[in-house]
């Protein structure tokens, strides 16, 4: 498994107060795949899977209580000073994961007194700076990073004196349906709850109740009808000459998603409009288009919007699109 999922997976398991301690060798692995990972820097200046997947990685092995080198920690460190960590929603996401990781490491006292510090002002600026971005309807980077922000307000304890706090939390509510995945509604029950990952590493595992039971989950229902959305691919310069190279009205059943709409428009013309999708935790996550491929070296991405200029706050999977609506996948530099 990836540093991310393999990470998760700890961080799970450790949430689930295991009567035995199956991890340790989970455990060996993760430090293993971290030093892994960080080989991708000689060749790329960054990790091979993300700084992301590279900051959990280091907060897992904090919730559990192990010792990360300083030279790891620094990685870090340094990427959060020279603003390596993402763009847009995902910037929030990884901030907010390094912030947890140093306040884990400050506050376990798993790191000298002059590394906490440097650690605890560097969480003090990543909160800083996502009150900062916050938008105007609360919501802080994307819908799904806002439950990151919001860990670390509480992981810092500053969720009583910064205003962004409640504002991003009212977003959240607003906005609960859009956590149809466990990966993303992992992120958002422990701010439910008024509570962070860190909380994790200190849970009193002796006094937690067994009340697991299963859930019967009802299908979604069917919606009668179809739709028709108009699918647009725009490629601007540097990467092509000519802005739009796509533009169909897809028809579609009434209840398909931004990817049924792709896999529609596959169909209807397959020698003119292909795709390509990566699975992530959070869901499938659009990679290639028209045979043009976002690569995180080139420090593009394709932007999901609705006419004209709206970002979309969920993934291909899980936004409906309206009938009539117009769709732009564009190739966009971050």
């Amino acid at each position: 498994p990836r540093t991310g999922r393999l990470a998760l997976y700890l961080l799970g398991l450790r949430a689930t107060c295991p009567p035995h301690s199956p991890q340790r060798s989970l455990v060996t692995w993760l430090k293993y795949h971290l030093e892994e990972d960080w080989t991708g820097s000689r060749r790329h200046g960054h990790p091979l899977t993300s700084y992301y997947q590279y900051g959990l990685g280091v907060l897992a092995l904090c919730v559990h209580h192990k010792r990360v080198r300083e030279e790891v920690i620094r990685r870090l460190l340094t990427a959060q000073h020279h603003g390596r960590l993402g763009h847009g929603g995902n910037a929030v996401d990884t901030e907010a994961v390094v912030a947890l990781a140093f306040t884990c490491l400050e506050r376990r006292k798993l790191v000298g007194t002059g590394l906490a510090a440097e650690l605890q002002a560097a969480a003090h600026g990543i909160s800083k700076s996502m009150a900062e971005a916050q938008g105007p309807d609360g919501i802080i980077g994307n819908i799904y990073s806002t439950p990151w922000a919001l860990q670390v307000f509480l992981a810092m304890g500053t969720c009583q004196t910064e205003p962004a706090f409640g504002q991003a939390m009212d977003a959240l509510l607003e906005n609960l349906e859009a956590f149809g995945t466990a990966a993303t509604m992992a992120q958002a029950l422990p701010v439910l709850h008024g509570r962070s990952y860190l909380d994790i590493a200190s849970m009193p595992c002796q006094e937690e109740p067994d009340t697991l039971t299963p859930v019967d989950i009802e299908p979604l229902t069917e919606v009668p009808g179809n739709k028709t959305v108009q699918l647009v691919v725009e490629c601007p310069l540097p990467w092509c000459y000519e802005l739009r190279l796509y533009d169909r009205p897809v028809p579609v059943p009434a209840a398909a998603s931004l990817l049924d709409v792709l896999r529609a428009a596959a169909v209807l013309e397959p020698h003119d409009f292909k795709f390509h999708t990566q699975d992530t935790p959070q869901g499938p996550f659009l990679t290639q288009v028209l045979g043009l491929e976002a690569r995180q070296e080139k420090r593009n991405y394709w932007q999901l919007l609705t006419a004209p200029n709206t970002p979309l706050q969920m993934g291909i999977a899980d936004y409906r699109p309206q009938d009539g609506e117009t769709l732009i996948l564009r190739l966009s530099e971050w």
